[in-house]
């Protein structure tokens, strides 16, 4: 039986990704260039079901996520899935970005994320989840969500801080700092740059490497290795809940279709709209009307 269900996830029909077993190497594309690879609903699941499926071989090495062509790693989520979201159905959306990093932190294989291009957003915390993060030059990584209304809560408020610092974690969040690959490499983001052409090579040589290593002793390494960052467990179900009260939202709504319509989003009419309500609220407070009607001051 599970013989069978091995060879029906190796010949599986994705729609959103790529998904091959070769040489021992785990490979799962985001197929979606036309959208940067950004993900939606569909791709989530498919790459949560694609690298579950690792587990019923274990010949399987390692496992490499990258995206399709030679622009974008994955731009994030496509704001066309996000901008259906709001609080009703928020969990449909957090649980399966959730579901896909508890999938790669719990397997018992190291995930390698193979970055070309963007890295953005949601792609960059997809990133974060993976073991080990090589990059070609031409590699962008960072977090958008300040620009589009979002809340980076997936992985990028916990981990940042201690990859690279607690400064420049909330440097690269309030202020969606940038890093090209070189730079990620300096401050601790990523492992490697390597030129664009060698990305792939390079990727299948850290794949050589592990498959000459005891697979028993990568299994256990990864698990101690995740002891303490599993502890941010709690904070993650905090940081989905948060984010449950962001989506469909007026600033997330105008956040994103700011950005499909290539404009820069005005996110100052929301804080002069709050100024607003708060002067009334304090109004109120002085004329009294926050006690009953035949209490208040004449």
């Amino acid at each position: 039986m599970p013989a069978k269900r091995n060879k029906a996830a190796k010949t599986a029909k994705y729609n959103d990704i790529l998904y091959e077993v070769k040489d021992q190497v785990a490979w799962v594309t985001i197929n979606r260039p036309r959208v940067l690879n950004a993900f939606r609903e569909q791709t989530l699941d498919e790459m949560i079901a694609a690298l579950k499926s690792t587990r019923e071989d274990p010949s399987i090495v390692c496992a490499v996520v990258t995206g399709a062509g030679d622009k974008s790693f994955s731009a994030g989520g496509d704001f066309y899935a996000m901008k259906r979201l709001n609080w009703v159905n928020a969990c449909m959306w957090n649980d399966r970005m959730q579901g896909l990093a508890m999938t790669i932190r719990g397997l018992p294989i190291p995930v390698i994320a193979m970055v070309n291009g963007w890295c953005m957003g949601g792609g960059h915390e997809l990133a974060l989840w993976c073991d080990l993060v090589i990059a070609s030059e031409n590699a962008v990584l960072g977090q958008t969500g300040a620009t589009v209304g979002a809340c980076p809560t997936v992985g990028a408020t916990q981990y940042l801080p201690r990859l690279i610092g607690e400064r420049l974690a909330r440097e690269m969040i309030f202020c969606a700092r940038r890093f090209g690959a070189k730079e990620a490499v300096e401050v601790g983001l990523i492992n490697k740059c390597v030129p664009q052409q060698d990305l792939l090579k390079e990727t299948l040589k850290w794949c050589k490497a592990m498959k000459g290593h005891s697979s028993q002793t990568l299994r256990m390494t990864k698990k101690s290795l995740n002891f303490e960052s599993d502890q941010l467990y709690a904070s993650w179900q905090h940081g989905m809940e948060l984010l449950a009260h962001v989506w469909g939202t007026e600033e997330s709504i105008e956040g994103m279709d700011a950005f499909l319509e290539g404009r820069k989003p005005n996110f100052q009419k929301f804080r002069l709209r709050n100024k607003r309500e708060l002067a009334k609220y304090v109004d109120g407070c002085a004329r009294d009307l926050n006690a009953p009607p035949s209490m208040r001051g004449k």
